[in-house]
C-alpha cells in the first residue's frame, strides 16, 4: 500500500507545477484526498482536498484561486494544479487518502496513507 507524489521541482514566482498522487496497492478511488504541505520550521498545513467522487473540494484560504485539485480516477491519479505561484508556496507536499466516504476535509488525523512528499521551491 503505497502513495507516491511527484512532480515538484524549482520555479519562478508566478509560476506553475502541476503535482500528481498516484496510489498502489489499493483503489484511491475509494477515498478522499488531500494535499498538505509543510515548511521548514513550521506546521503541516492543509492545503486542499477532493472527496471520493471528485464532487466535493475545499481549498484553504492561502491557495483558493490559484491551486486546483482534480482526480482521475480510472488513473487512480489525484492532480494538484498549481499556478501564480509564490515564494511562501515553497514547501514539501505531500497526498494523503481518507476513508471518509462523503466530502472531505483538510484534519490530518483523518488520513490513513500518506505519500513520501516531493519538493516544491518558488523562487523570488
Amino acid at each position: 500500500v503505497q502513495l507516491q507524489a511527484s512532480g515538484g521541482g524549482l520555479v519562478q514566482a508566478g509560476g506553475s507545477l502541476r503535482l500528481s498522487c498516484v496510489a498502489s496497492g489499493f483503489t484511491l478511488d475509494d477515498y478522499a484526498v488531500g494535499w498538505f504541505r509543510q515548511a521548514p520550521g513550521k506546521e503541516r498545513e492543509g492545503v486542499l482536498c477532493i472527496s471520493v467522487g471528485g464532487g466535493s473540494t475545499y481549498y484553504a484560504d492561502s491557495v483558493k484561486g490559484r491551486f486546483t485539485i482534480s482526480r482521475d480516477n480510472a488513473k487512480s491519479t489525484v492532480y494538484l494544479q498549481m499556478n501564480r505561484l509564490k515564494p511562501e508556496d515553497t514547501a514539501v507536499y505531500y497526498c494523503a487518502a481518507d476513508p471518509s466516504r462523503y466530502g472531505c476535509f483538510l484534519e490530518g488525523g483523518l488520513y490513513d496513507f500518506w505519500g513520501q512528499g516531493t519538493q516544491v521551491t518558488v523562487s523570488s
